[in-house]
């Protein structure tokens, strides 16, 4: 089986391939200073470590990269596939300097067009909001980035005393008739505005009022329904990216 492993700076995705099909994926916080050995022994209570005989790994934590490759040798002795610079994606890479991109949002860029055809518009909401853009010609063509939910409230509370913290939940009403519903309602449908507003700027430029926006990420099914541009909600576009690099590469 192959272990796909998306490390992102908030929370990192795991999921458990046979074959072409997700068997178990597991969400768990990203701790920085996380050795491999502690991995391992997080792993071993998830997962039969002696089924995998393979590991795709996408980072946007550099140190953590050492880590699961001393995991990989010393816990799974499986061969570890890191994305990155080098791996062959299958998808060209129009950027000015590819080895900025992150490898989450290239092998998004891969899931999408596979599972969505091109062209396409990715809304990944993580630690920052990333759209990222694959073109008629289904290459990479570039994207957005935008603060994240989490860290844009988390910011808010810091600067606002009066304000409370309140759940990630969608309100009763779009008027919040209490300061919690007020919140909400911000979050919900202030994200939701910038998405619209975002895609529709992205399909302008593309000229291609066609491009089908997906979005993923722990936060997509609160913020997608209330976004017009959103046409399909893909929560595990991440690791289905991860399979097709690893089916590429092997």
């Amino acid at each position: 089986m192959l272990l796909a492993v998306d490390v992102g700076n908030t929370q990192t995705v795991l999921g458990l391939f046979d074959g072409t099909e997700l068997r178990e994926e597991w969400r768990l916080a990203t701790d920085r200073e996380r050795t491999g050995d502690e991995l391992g022994v997080l792993l071993h209570g998830l997962l039969d470590a002696d089924a995998v005989d393979g590991i795709c790994l996408a980072s946007t934590v550099p140190t953590l990269v050492r880590e699961w490759q001393g995991l990989a040798e010393r816990w799974l002795d499986a061969p570890l596939l890191v994305v990155g610079p080098g791996t062959k994606t299958g998808i060209p890479i129009r950027y000015d300097d590819p080895r900025e991109v992150g490898p989450d949002r290239i092998v998004n860029a891969v899931a999408a067009r596979e599972r969505h055809g091109a062209p396409c518009i990715v809304v990944d909401f993580g630690t920052s909001t990333n759209f990222d853009v694959v073109s008629s010609a289904g290459e990479y063509v570039g994207g957005v980035l935008a603060p994240g939910i989490e860290i844009s409230m988390e910011a808010l509370f810091a600067r606002a005393a009066r304000l409370v913290k309140v759940d990630f939940t969608e309100p009763a009403t779009v008027i919040g008739k209490t300061t919690v519903g007020g919140l909400q309602s911000g979050l919900v449908y202030g994200f939701a505005g910038q998405v619209d507003g975002i895609v529709e700027a992205i399909r302008g430029e593309l000229e291609a009022p066609e491009a089908k926006a997906v979005a993923t990420g722990g936060l997509a099914e609160l913020i997608a329904p209330h976004a017009r541009t959103i046409a399909a909600v893909d929560p595990f576009l991440t690791l289905e990216g991860l399979r097709l690099v690893w089916a590429l590469n092997a």
